[in-house]
This record gives structure tokens, C-alpha cells and sequence, in this order.
């Protein structure tokens, strides 16, 4: 499929270029490793490949983009080692592989996720576009991983653990927590290609309902999945006492919302022309096993 290509050209510019930061990087203690073994252990780097695709989607050039694309990276990258935490999910594998505090310990698995954080907004920082791009470009990425997105998600997360939560209360939790950081991505390929108001309005309408697909489609897995693809335990959702829409509405209902939001979300592109790997990706991600 011409999709897989093009994916596969975008994943291996965004590893390409992940790596080249963390060369950069000082070798402190354990925190460049630690740092690196995060960032650089796979994924399927959708959200990167979403700054990039939506900068072409809108005439723009995806190399100027790539410095948000690995800032955003880095910012998700953050958040996974600390959600990994035994303070938050407690979780021992990520992508297949021990999660960051097993392997360095809790110290430096905080202080990793800190250096990325931080790393991140350099990164934005010396992207060369145009000073009110770069501006709008880290607003919006804070916005995104701040109290009002992704951290915000994540202390009602743990706030709602062991509770019934109303469907409501799940999607206010799955919106804030992943969909701010999807829709994030869109937004920042839209400002790095200098679209219009509307063009980024409408990506982000689109990476709105891919993200809540994606996170439907992570909680089936969660259920249906097997744990040697998924690359960490099937069940965890249960364990910790989590709702979810599975739990909810049952599989054959979150399976068919998946395709109902997947379909929504191609049709936001509808006006724009070059939509198609952006459509393309959506089905794929709609019906991932992993």
C-alpha cells in the first residue's frame, strides 16, 4: 500500500532526527541514557507523523516542521514515563520493553521525563519558521500538555479510579488526556505550513475524532489485544479500576464508534486536495492491533 511507504518515510525522518537530538544532549549520571531509552525505543510515532503530514497536507515543507513534530515527541515521551510511575499506572513494560523506572529507577525516570519536557520547548524553540509560527507553535503545545490537557486528563484519571464514572466524565478524561495531545499535532503541522484559520480549524476537527477513535481502540485492545503485539499487559484498564467506554457500552458498540468516528474524521478533510494519506491513516489506525 502506498500508505505504509509514505508512513515508513515519515517514521524513519522522525527517528532520524530524534537521534540526532539526543546527541546532543549532556551524558549526566544516567540521564541521557534514560532520556534516549524512552524516546528512541519505537512506537508507532503517529503523532510526529501527523505535524508532518497535515504541513504537507497545506502546501507546507515537512522539514521545517520536524522540529515540532520531535518536540511533541518528546513532550509524549515524558508523559509515558510518567504515567508509567508506581505513583500513577505502575506499569513494568512499555512497547515491549521494562518501563523506564525499572531499568534506571524512579529518580532518574522522573528527572528523564523533566529533561524531555523541557528539552521539548527548546526544541520548538529553534525550529526555523517564522517567529509568530514558532510563538503560536509552543502555545499551543503547552496548552495541550498543561492543566487544562494532558496533565489535567491525567489527575482525573487517578481521580476516577475505582469509581463508576458516567460516559461524560470518561470522555472529558480520554479528550484531556490523549485527544489534546493528537489534536495538538495537527495544529502544529497546520502553523508550521502557514494554513489559514479554517485549514487548521478543520485538522484539528479531524485529529479530534482520530484521537477519541484511537483511545476507543487502545481500551479494546486493552481487552482484546494480545499482550506480545501490545507491547504491555492486557487488563491493566481492570486492574487499576479503570472505566472506560468498553466497559460501558460493550465491545460491539465501541468497535462500530470507532468506525463512526474514523469516517467523521476523513470528512472533516473533505474541502482540501493531498487528504488522502491523512484519510488513509485514520482507516489504519481504526482497525490497528497494536
Amino acid at each position: 500500500m502506498e500508505i505504509n511507504a509514505q508512513l515508513r518515510a515519515d517514521q524513519i525522518q522522525i527517528e532520524d532526527a530524534l537521534t540526532a537530538y539526543t546527541k546532543q544532549w549532556p551524558a549526566y549520571g544516567a540521564l541521557n541514557e534514560a532520556m534516549s531509552y524512552s524516546l528512541l525505543s519505537g512506537g508507532k510515532r503517529i503523532r510526529p507523523v501527523l505535524v508532518l503530514e497535515v504541513c504537507r497536507l497545506f502546501g507546507g515543507n515537512p522539514e521545517r516542521a520536524l522540529p515540532l513534530a520531535c518536540g511533541l515527541e518528546m513532550v509524549h515521551t515524558y508523559s509515558l514515563i510518567h504515567d508509567d510511575l508506581p505513583c500513577m499506572d505502575d506499569d513494568d513494560f512499555r512497547r515491549g520493553k521494562p518501563t523506564n523506572h525499572k531499568v534506571f529507577g524512579e529518580a532518574n525516570a522522573v528527572l528523564a521525563g523533566d529533561a524531555l519536557l523541557t528539552a521539548a520547548f527548546s526544541t520548538l524553540a529553534e525550529a526555523d519558521l517564522p517567529p509568530d509560527r514558532i510563538q503560536r507553535a509552543v502555545a499551543t503545545l503547552a496548552r495541550a500538555a498543561g492543566p487544562a490537557g494532558m496533565v489535567g486528563g491525567q489527575v482525573l484519571d487517578l481521580l476516577g479510579e475505582g469509581k463508576d464514572l458516567t460516559e461524560e466524565e470518561i470522555l472529558t478524561i480520554e479528550t484531556l488526556k490523549t485527544g489534546c495531545m493528537i489534536e495538538a499535532a495537527a495544529r502544529l503541522g497546520a502553523i508550521a505550513a502557514g494554513s489559514s484559520q479554517e485549514g487548521e480549524e478543520a485538522a484539528a476537527a479531524y485529529a479530534r475524532k482520530l484521537g477519541l477513535a484511537f483511545q476507543i481502540r487502545d481500551d479494546l485492545l486493552d481487552v482484546l489485544g494480545d499482550e506480545a503485539e501490545f507491547g504491555k499487559p492486557i487488563g491493566s484498564d481492570e486492574a487499576n479500576q479503570k472505566s472506560t467506554f468498553v466497559a460501558r457500552k460493550g465491545i460491539a458498540a465501541c468497535e462500530a464508534w470507532v468506525q463512526s468516528l474514523t469516517q467523521e474524521a476523513v470528512d472533516h478533510l473533505a474541502p482540501f486536495s493531498g487528504k488522502e494519506f491523512l484519510c488513509d491513516l485514520a482507516h489504519v489506525l481504526a482497525g490497528r492491533n497494536k
